[in-house]
């Protein structure tokens, strides 16, 4: 945690009730966080992720946190029948889904001179395509209810210019438009779907894919002075899922203290 970042929130029991699946949740990332401050809401709570031995850690580490016993599920978002497998497991455990949490998502820094098709491929296929997927496999359970609420990772890479994230941007902008897309045909079944943006969130796991000299700077441009912790950005995706939010979709929030 920063040594200026504000104590975490208690919980308020805004997801009392409710039944949440948050997709690559293993690790220290927002997806945990999310998953965590769900269950502090008052949600059951049911993650998966591609790493088998983070998964079972995360699942270890929520009971402790939450007093939870978390289902979990090993799924790769480049597979449709992991990503339907997945969705039917949850329903299965659940009862059923009354949030979706797409998290997954792959990073890296290669200027498009240097990128590879593969490179690209990969991040789109899993940053975008991924998200997709676990969406076209959630609605027809959120269709039958009439009711559910999709919430989508995207980042203020879709909005912003940075050096080596051609890949990553294109992803995450279009995340964005498929929220908003996906909100408008899915509305008349009472399905909200939304986005956050974040900018800079704060975990160790970042230190292993962006240099610190480039974390610096980024870190420089937040009005703060520190990026954001895990929690927080997890808070604003919990007003999302939650009643509080009830007449948003299509919409894009951007969790972010970034200068212009």
């Amino acid at each position: 945690m920063s040594p200026n970042a504000p104590p975490p929130v208690a919980g308020h029991g805004l997801l009392e009730g409710k039944t949440v699946l948050v997709t690559a949740a293993a690790g220290t990332g927002i997806g945990f966080a999310t998953a965590k401050r769900c269950a502090e809401e008052g949600a059951r709570v049911m993650i998966s992720d591609i790493h088998e031995r983070r998964l079972a850690e995360a699942v270890s580490a929520l009971g402790e946190a939450t007093g939870q016993d978390v289902p979990s599920r090993i799924c790769n978002v480049r597979n449709d029948k992991e990503v339907r497998d997945l969705v039917d497991g949850a329903v299965a455990e659940l009862g059923s889904i009354d949030v979706l949490f797409n998290n997954a998502g792959l990073g890296g820094t290669t200027p498009v001179v240097e990128m590879t098709d593969d490179q690209w491929n990969s991040v789109l296929d899993i940053t975008l395509t991924g998200t997709f997927r676990m969406t076209r496999a959630v609605l027809p359970h959120m269709i039958d209810r009439q009711a559910g609420v999709i919430v989508n990772n995207a980042s203020v890479l879709a909005w912003r210019a940075q050096h080596g994230q051609a890949h990553y941007a294109a992803a995450k902008a279009g995340v964005m438009a498929l929220t908003r897309c996906t909100a408008i045909e899915v509305a008349e079944h009472g399905i909200r779907i939304n986005a956050i943006s974040p900018s800079l969130a704060t975990h160790p796991f970042l230190t292993k894919v962006m240099e610190q000299e480039t974390l610096d700077v980024l870190t420089a441009r937040e009005a703060f002075g520190r990026g954001a912790e895990t929690w927080e950005v997890a808070n604003v995706v919990v007003f999302l899922a939650s009643d509080y939010s009830s007449y948003m979709t299509g919409e894009v929030v951007s969790v972010s203290s970034q200068r212009a």
